[in-house]
């Protein structure tokens, strides 16, 4: 899943820690994604990973305390009106300390106090010297002035400490940066609940039936919410990997699980609630926005109507097996979907009827908006591509074929109108 992050720019700020090697990771990353790249660097930073090694990586000039320059745009003031975003990764004990008091004594602390934009520090020191009161009150400060924090790791540090203070992944620093600079007002603080992978329904201790879904589809949707700025609770057979740690997952296995689950994930999602300023006084009121369901996980139709505990031995089963299933509940149908806008997928191999099929659901499930794709076989399963037809009550839109990532933006910007319909 490539995140887009094309006519964005990212300011990169690195200080003196252990961990700076990391930063040139996620240099590459924002590159990778399409975004300009421009970094600044404490003196202290200069001593653990030099200028020219992100010069390399970003293709610009690094901000240093010997390269700033007044004929040029390579200096506190400018370099940061040109971007869109300010990253602090890794952010020492001593800078955060620094920035929460609005000290400007080095390149780097000067032009965070001359940057107007959003701002992110990843935190990476010595448990601690996070711990002391001071850095505490900092990081408390920080949050006030409307820092994005994102939290260390727990692990053996550098200095052979066990706890926290490890820079955080440079992947979830990404992704955390990414949504600053990709959030939309009408998903940010939204709930919404996304259903993924095949269900696995119990023979055995060691077998089950299942499908060849992937689940790459519903991990490109909770991405795109993520990112969109939603509140994501993913219920799935398929893992959370290369997914923002953040996002609230759920692992299930079999269609009763999934059922279970989804109805308590709905009735917290009914619950949320946000807070946000009354237009005409001081006060603050409590706004609901309406959450959204999308069933994305390939369920069972049917499951062994007793399954067994242990292994069957293949001697105690003979040359023949015949395996008594009993149908699965219907999902879609038993959800409460009142006050939520529920969005079905539909995977047809009927290029005749499968349009039809998909259209039914609408009337049959009570469901607002059904996204429909013709598959060829068993080999259309797990491909990093889709093409899908968005279907509501009053329209047909066909959304293309492109990656899943690109495809699930698509999604949501037509899941946006059911709100109007």
């Amino acid at each position: 899943m490539q995140v887009n992050l094309s006519g964005k720019s990212v300011l990169l700020g690195v200080t003196g820690s252990i961990s700076a090697y990391k930063a040139c990771d996620l240099a590459r990353l924002f590159v990778k994604a399409g975004a300009q790249v421009h970094v600044v660097m404490t003196p202290s930073a200069e001593r653990f990973v030099s200028a020219l090694t992100f010069e390399a990586l970003t293709r610009n000039p690094v901000l240093t305390e010997s390269s700033e320059s007044w004929s040029s745009e390579l200096n506190h003031i400018e370099v940061g009106k040109k971007c869109d975003v300010f990253i602090v990764a890794p952010a020492t004990a001593n800078t955060l300390n620094k920035l929460s008091k609005g000290l400007a004594d080095n390149i780097l602390t000067q032009t965070a106090l001359a940057y107007a934009g959003p701002m992110l520090v990843a935190p990476a020191a010595n448990t601690q010297m996070l711990k002391n009161h001071y850095t505490v009150g900092s990081l408390k400060m920080l949050g006030v002035n409307d820092y994005t924090i994102i939290e260390p790791q727990e692990k053996v540090l550098a200095c052979g400490d066990v706890g926290s203070g490890a820079l955080a992944e440079p992947s979830e620093i990404f992704f955390e940066t990414a949504k600053t600079l990709l959030k939309e007002d009408f998903w940010e603080d939204r709930r919404i609940v996304v259903t993924g992978g095949g269900t696995r329904e119990k023979i055995d201790e060691v077998r089950y039936l299942s499908n060849f879904s992937s689940g790459k589809m519903a991990k490109s949707l909770c991405l795109s919410l993520y990112l969109k700025g939603a509140d994501v609770c993913y219920i799935t057979t398929m893992g959370n990997e290369g997914l923002p740690q953040s996002i609230y997952t759920i692992d299930i296995e079999d269609t009763q699980e999934l059922l279970e689950y989804t109805q308590d994930a709905i009735r917290v999602a009914k619950k949320g609630k946000m807070s946000k300023p009354s237009m005409n006084s001081t006060d603050r009121h409590l706004i609901q926005k309406e959450p959204y369901l999308f069933m994305v996980a390939a369920v069972s139709d049917f499951t062994p109507k007793f399954p067994q505990e242990g292994k069957l031995k293949k001697s105690m089963l003979g040359e023949a097996w015949n395996l008594e299933l009993k149908q699965t509940e219907d999902i879609l149908a038993s959800l409460d979907k009142m006050d939520i806008k529920t969005v079905a997928f539909k995977a047809e191999m009927d290029g005749e009827q499968g349009l039809e099929h998909a259209q039914a659901l609408l009337e049959e499930k009570h469901v607002d908006a059904v996204c429909y794709n013709l598959l060829n076989n068993s080999e259309s399963f797990g491909t990093s591509d889709n093409e899908i037809t968005f279907i509501t009550k009053g329209k047909q839109t066909p959304l293309g074929r492109a990656d899943k990532l690109t495809l699930s933006d698509k999604i949501l910007t037509e899941a946006k109108a059911l709100l109007h319909e």
